[in-house]
């Protein structure tokens, strides 16, 4: 249960609430007909990757920090 709240309290820091409306912005503008949906794949890719890298550099400086203390 512990884990279950960490995790949504990790939903509402800033980069994923950025990535949240991202999302919802584009992909409503896909079904709108504001972009293609090549255009919203295109973009939806670049945003997730980038989420996605931040987060491992993260998780790999945390772990090469606690190793070189070890």
């Amino acid at each position: 249960m512990k884990e279950l709240i960490k995790r949504a309290c990790n939903l509402l820091c800033i980069k994923s609430l950025v990535t949240l409306t991202l999302t919802y912005v584009f992909a409503r503008l896909a079904l709108t007909g504001g972009i293609s949906p090549a255009e919203f794949v295109a973009i939806f890719i670049v945003v997730i990757n980038f989420y996605f890298e931040n987060q491992r550099k993260k998780k790999e400086n945390t772990e090469s920090t606690e190793n070189k203390e070890v």
